[in-house]
């Protein structure tokens, strides 16, 4: 039996990657599930987005137009889907959507960025991201985990070690890269989930899945890994290949890819 392919990517926008190759990743790739983030759609677009092989759309817009908002495309239908986690507050931009299969549930996540430097010279929305969003989330995928074993994937907006950026002392107070961000991903792990890119290629550096369009960066790889696959440690078994599909252009983000066996 062939392996379960899944991917997930920030699209930054799936209107304008569409219009650069998008329909060609699903041909080449055949994932059996694919989990997008910033789609910036709203929920009167959706009805017009047809996907051969892919009868199963899930999406979950913002309430602001053209902002945030998530997907899941899945060649076989899930045992239940639900939207957001269940806090009003947290769940007005589109950001989170669960699929429930017979062995895990899959979770598409896109966190939000702590944003710009404040008057104070710290990131906007850091002590909402760090305080309420990463603790409400981390509740939520542990709760999840009570029943079977969970995959999340997605744009986390954080970097998590110096190996997973290109420039880390420059950025070490930047949004993605701040100590209190990085803090909350330990907390992930701390709570049983695994890094699936890192726990196979441990020492592997300048592997990036988001690049500035600034400077030519993407060209250069000066870039950050701030896309993931995590998995609940019960999963460790199955998982077959793990990979950044750096090759993939249309978004500043590019693919990453988790394959289990069957």
């Amino acid at each position: 039996m062939a392996n379960h392919k899944l991917l997930s990517w920030n699209v930054n926008g799936l209107r304008a990657v569409i219009k650069k190759g998008f329909h060609d990743l699903l041909v080449e790739e055949r994932p059996d599930i694919l989990c997008l983030q910033e789609t910036k759609l709203s929920d009167d677009l959706v009805a017009g987005f047809e996907f051969e092989d892919y009868p199963y759309t899930y999406w979950n817009c913002a309430q602001k137009k053209g902002y945030s908002g998530t997907a899941i495309l899945c060649k076989s239908e899930p045992i239940a889907v639900s939207y957001g986690i269940g806090i009003a507050q947290h769940d007005k931009e589109g950001r989170v959507i669960t699929a429930e299969f017979a062995d895990y549930y899959l979770v598409t996540v896109y966190t939000p960025n702590s944003q710009n430097h404040d008057e104070n010279k710290r990131p906007r929305r850091l002590d909402y991201r760090t305080k309420e969003w990463d603790v409400a989330f981390l509740e939520y995928i542990t709760h999840l985990q009570q029943s079977k074993p969970v995959i999340f994937c997605g744009d986390l907006n954080v970097a998590h070690k110096e190996i997973d950026l290109a420039n880390p002392k420059s950025n070490r107070r930047n949004a993605g890269f701040t100590d209190e961000e990085r803090a909350r991903f330990d907390a992930i792990m701390e709570a049983g989930f695994i890094d699936s890119f890192r726990l196979l290629h441990p020492d592997t550096p300048d592997r990036y899945t988001w690049w500035s369009y600034r400077a030519g960066a993407r060209k250069r790889n000066i870039g950050w890994r701030i896309d993931y696959f995590c998995v609940s440690a019960s999963l460790l078994d199955r998982i077959a290949q793990v990979d950044i599909l750096d090759q993939v252009i249309g978004s500043d983000h590019c693919p990453v890819l988790l394959e289990l066996k069957s």
